[in-house]
């Protein structure tokens, strides 16, 4: 591929970092890297307590620990989303309930969710696709209204925010993924930051093997032991210190894939205004982090044209998520709570755009030049 849909993005000080965490003899997840990428969470979001994990699915996983979600509890979701955010609640013998998405953001719709909730609803999880922010106000209304927890899933969100307060520090709990596809990336791993106090003491026992651990080492106690349900949930200080330099050049890495969204967002204006796709839209009160860039073609066919036409000149683009709730685990764990008609219409149409830090000018020139060549010759 010339252009190729993704490259992790590089910053300064990886490989200084990696040898200092190999040179201070502290591999696992409790060395001085782990803690200062802690640290800029704590300080930067702001949060209670962040806990950097192998991946932001372990994070969802101890997100519904600490929720105590189990069998028969519900969980309320988008059908639009990675199989991470409904496989973390089937695992647990809870019900994930798939709703409707936004038409606008592809966000999950707050109006659906309030029409899903049930006695049995344990957990409202929103999904911030695109690192577009979603309505959290009024999902936290909804939650507060029925007591009930939420987990944002913010695997997308890291440097966006919704009416100026960051992704993941709305809901009781997040999930931030650092996989090589997002923004700010080691490989793998993730984080998961806690916004409420009440869960903060427990989550020190449940990310240490359900041990309290950290009491012992903080000289509480003279030996630790079996407390609770846990699992390891720490990052390995290796890719701590290649994650620490990413989130200390986070803003200016966002900054380069905005300049690509600007000019892939105003390069198709016209094509808009003529009626042959529609652009991705932010919502006014929502800041978002470049995370995607994608169009909403007019019908199925036109989406496998383009993508083949795109494809053939050397340009990788590509679709999203196969809606859940259609898909075979889906529909064994879950159910379907109303209608899911933008989800199932838009999911076929919609085709994502070559998107990363070091994506030149050039490159986005390119793919819009092929994109409208595209729609001359129809």
């Amino acid at each position: 591929m010339k252009i190729p849909f993704n490259i992790p993005p590089k910053s300064s000080n990886e490989e200084k970092y990696i040898s200092q965490a190999i040179a201070n003899k502290k591999l696992s997840g409790e060395g001085s890297f782990n803690k200062k990428c802690v640290e800029w969470f704590n300080k930067s979001l702001p949060t209670l307590m962040t806990v950097i994990t192998p991946s932001c699915t372990s994070a969802l996983e101890m997100a519904m620990v600490l929720a105590e979600i189990g069998p028969g509890d519900e969980v309320i979701l988008p059908s639009f989303t990675f199989t991470s955010t409904a496989n973390v609640v089937a695992l647990y013998g809870a019900i994930p309930v798939f709703v409707d998405i936004d038409p606008r953001t592809l966000n999950i719709d707050p109006q659906a969710i309030a029409k899903a909730v049930t006695p049995r609803t344990k957990v409202i999880m929103p999904v911030h696709y695109a690192g577009i922010g979603c309505e959290m106000d009024k999902i936290m209304e909804i939650a507060q209204k029925h007591n009930i927890w939420v987990v944002e899933d913010a695997a997308q969100g890291i440097f966006a925010s919704y009416k100026g307060k960051a992704l993941g520090t709305w809901g009781h709990m997040a999930a931030f993924s650092f996989h090589e596809t997002k923004n700010i990336v080691c490989g793998e791993g993730g984080a998961l930051t806690i916004n409420d106090p009440r869960l903060v003491a427990r989550a020190e026992i449940v990310r240490d093997k359900g041990t309290n651990r950290q009491q012992f080492l903080n000289g509480q106690v003279d030996k630790y032991t079996w407390q609770d349900k846990g699992s390891s949930y720490l990052l390995s200080e290796l890719a701590a210190a290649f994650l620490l330099s990413q989130l200390e050049e986070g803003e200016q890495i966002t900054a380069k894939r905005q300049a690509a969204w600007k000019k892939y967002y105003d390069g198709l204006a016209d094509l808009e205004a003529a009626g042959h796709l529609k652009r991705m839209h932010v919502p006014a009160e929502a800041k978002g982090n470049a995370h995607i860039f994608y169009i909403v073609l007019n019908s199925v066919t036109e989406k496998a044209s383009l993508w083949s036409y795109l494809k053939e000149a050397g340009i990788q683009s590509t679709t999203h998520y196969v809606p859940l709730h259609s898909a075979p685990a889906g529909i064994k764990y879950g159910r379907v709570s109303g209608s899911m008609s933008v989800t199932d219409d838009l999911a076929n149409r919609m085709l994502r755009l070559p998107m990363f830090a070091d994506l030149s000018s050039e490159d986005v020139t390119l793919v819009l030049e092929k994109i409208h060549a595209f729609f001359k010759a129809k």
